[in-house]
């Protein structure tokens, strides 16, 4: 487009704001959501969730999708809605403390609890339940959307959690995990059995090129860190515990499912779901990385106490069993160990009947 059409902008506006243009014979052809942003000033992304919200109109027609093609001579508008504030506000939200102090708080965080606010999840947060808790002795070191967070597990992973309540309990914490002296173990449940039952998976992680939500290992670098540039080295040691079940049509000793114990050397984005199924062991109810067909077929008591138990379990089966860290005022070393989470707890007991 040549010349950005004239239109009007008030952003402050209290009822938010209709902005006009008329498409001329140079914009006809182009995607509408590229148009669109070209002189709203705002994203496509932002763009395309207005056209969602049903916010864009063509000639006073509802747009339906970002990919419609402009045509000339077509009056267009975008409503932009007032401004909201996102600064988190204090919930009170019932938390399992594990430790507290002035330094900092340790959290036995249940599944199903989001760590910080983010698109999709703007309360109801860890960091909601944390501001109504400490008022305002948290360490602002991560912005008012993550104030003490230091580290993070995923929303639908239950366990231990540190929070840091000042700036120098921030700094000195964030140092460790920088260096991977913070002992992080979880307690997963897995298909099948990693070969062999006791390793190290390494290899670089990525956003997927086929599913934005998803990471996937870098080709050609597991085993092989320095094998690309692209994406971040990951690294999980694993541990067979114990198994449930005989894997049907396997050799003898391979269980449907395992319990494995992985202590992380980094913390990457789904480092642990994204590893297992890699190796061909998917966590038990992953939506992203395994497939549920588990026991949908099944007869046998057993089995049949397996599928009830897993028709409730609408989350993976990772739980963060033990933090341990130096405290950063007396440098002493700490430990943290926590249950399984009483859904998960259910899952095992019913597996037991394998």
């Amino acid at each position: 487009m040549e010349n950005a059409p004239d239109i009007e902008r008030d952003e402050d506006a209290p009822d938010g704001k209709w902005h006009t243009a008329i498409a001329e014979a140079s914009d006809a052809g182009v995607r509408v959501d590229k148009w669109l942003a070209g002189w709203t000033e705002l994203s496509r992304a932002r763009i395309g969730a207005l056209i969602e919200a049903k916010q864009v109109r063509a000639d006073g027609t509802l747009i339906t999708k970002p990919t419609n093609k402009v045509r000339e001579g077509i009056e267009y508008a975008v409503f932009v809605p007032p401004p909201v504030d996102d600064t988190p506000q204090p919930e009170n939200i019932p938390l399992n403390i594990l430790y507290e102090d002035d330094q900092l708080i340790v959290v036995n965080k249940p599944a199903g609890m989001t760590v910080h606010p983010a698109p999709g999840s703007r309360s109801a947060t860890l960091v909601n339940a944390l501001l109504y808790h400490c008022a305002d002795s948290l360490s602002g070191i991560g912005g008012v959307m993550r104030p003490g967070i230091v580290h993070r597990i995923d929303k639908d992973t239950s366990g231990a959690l540190v929070v840091a309540k000042t700036d120098r309990a921030h700094r000195y914490l964030s140092k460790q995990f920088a260096k991977h002296t913070v002992e992080r173990v979880y307690v997963c449940l897995a298909r099948s059995i990693p070969k062999p039952r006791e390793g190290q998976i390494a290899s670089r992680l990525a956003r997927s090129v086929h599913d934005r939500k998803k990471q996937a290992v870098v080709r050609g670098t597991l085993g092989n860190i320095e094998a690309s540039d692209h994406g971040r080295h990951a690294i999980t040691n694993y541990k067979y515990i114990k198994g449930f079940g005989q894997q049907p049509n396997a050799a003898v000793g391979v269980p449907q499912v395992s319990m494995l114990e992985c202590r992380l050397e980094t913390g990457r984005t789904h480092q642990i779901r994204v590893h297992l199924a890699h190796i061909g062991c998917p966590l038990l109810g992953d939506p992203l990385y395994g497939k549920q067909r588990a026991f949908l077929t099944s007869k046998s008591p057993g089995e049949l106490a397996v599928k009830d138990a897993m028709s409730t379990f609408k989350r993976q089966a990772l739980h963060a069993k033990s933090l341990g860290f130096k405290h950063p005022t007396t440098k002493e070393y700490m430990e943290f160990d926590t249950p399984l989470a009483p859904e998960m707890a259910a899952l095992v007991t019913a597996l037991e009947q394998l």
